[in-house]
């Protein structure tokens, strides 16, 4: 038995930038809430997590940087749409939504600005600059913003004059553990703009779902730290400088607090990058502890899409490939729009 879709809930608008009214949405949530009979999450005997990677307009809306197109051109769009209608009709059963959201400023390492060549310019969006690259001296960090940046990361191992070794050790540490290579993204997710925003149909879903159950929207926030990648929520790319110093850390707080879901869903962007990563460094985590819990864990295979930019690359078969090794370890292969009878019969013994 699954919940109605509210009648405020318009697919058309899934795609558009538009303010939530918040104080008319909360009060209709109080009359779902009493209409449907719905109890508060804290009552839940099974608890269910939603992990909603990256739904953000960079992502999610075709206009913006990074929009994440899948082969069918509007993939994102499509995956926002169901995956709201998912989190009305199964609003009685979430306990709890996580939303990941990419958080950027300016000079980070997969940026731009960050690097220059004996020209003085800076690398154009999609350069991917390798460990040979860094060390022939083909791509210099800028040193313009080297300083500024080890000045704000003092104790953390890296100062100006050693940035153009740990920029070395970055590369290469990228390549030794198979990781994608380091790529200049375009700016994109900027903390403070538009693009960092929650796509205004999601937040609508995750504020409902917040007053229906009274249950906080926990927002994760990843990928601020300048001197690493961050694809994945739970860790970033590299964690130490190349003398081993800590420049980052594994976000082992919600590692923990997810494990304590009994059941764990999965949707978002992109599924060839931070779906995928996200979910391969959970499971890395549950193989270490458990590998039987990797039963607990559904992905949303429709409600993500793949990075895909016609006639330049096509990260499809790989992603599937990797899902297909998520489902092998254990985990459960979904769709939103099937019978949630499926996904509902987790096992209730915590992790």
């Amino acid at each position: 038995m699954t919940n109605p879709v509210p009648e405020f809930f318009n697919p058309e608008t899934v795609g558009q930038i538009w303010r939530v009214p918040y104080q008319t949405r909360a009060a209709e949530a109080i009359a779902y809430r009493r209409q449907h009979n719905i109890a508060a999450a804290q009552s839940d005997k099974a608890r269910v997590c939603l992990l909603a990677i990256d739904v953000q307009n960079t992502f999610c809306l075709p206009e913006f940087e990074l929009f994440v197109s899948g082969r069918s051109g509007i993939g994102a769009v499509e995956d926002t749409r169901r995956l709201c209608e998912f989190i009305y009709r199964n609003i009685e059963v979430i306990t709890e939504i996580v939303p990941t959201m990419d958080t950027h400023s300016s000079a980070q390492i997969f940026h731009s600005v960050f690097w220059v060549n004996e020209a003085g310019d800076h690398p154009l969006p999609m350069t991917v600059i390798s460990y040979e690259e860094v060390t022939s001296g083909k791509w210099r960090v800028n040193p313009a913003i080297a300083k500024g940046l080890a000045d704000g990361l003092v104790g953390k191992g890296v100062t100006a004059e050693a940035m153009e070794a740990f920029a070395a050790h970055y590369a290469k540490q990228l390549s030794d553990r198979g990781k994608y290579p380091l790529t200049i993204w375009p700016y994109h997710s900027m903390l403070g703009g538009i693009g960092h925003a929650l796509v205004p149909a999601f937040e609508e879903a995750c504020f409902f779902h917040s007053m229906v159950r009274s249950s906080p929207t926990r927002f994760e926030t990843k990928g601020n730290n300048p001197l690493t990648e961050n694809y994945s929520v739970l860790s970033p790319e590299v964690l130490t400088s190349e003398s081993g110093q800590p420049i980052a850390q594994k976000n082992n707080r919600l590692i923990q607090h997810l494990l304590e879901f009994d059941a764990i869903i999965i949707g978002g962007q992109a599924k060839s990058h931070c779906v995928a990563w996200t979910v391969s460094d959970l499971l890395s985590e549950i193989q270490r502890r458990d590998p039987a819990l990797a039963k607990r864990v559904y992905l949303l295979e429709d409600c993500t899409s793949p990075v895909v930019v016609p006639d330049v690359i096509d990260f499809t078969d790989s992603a599937n490939n990797i899902y297909h090794d998520f489902e092998q370890s254990g985990m459960n292969l979904v769709l939103a729009v099937e019978s949630v009878e499926r996904w509902r019969e987790f096992p209730l013994k915590p992790m």
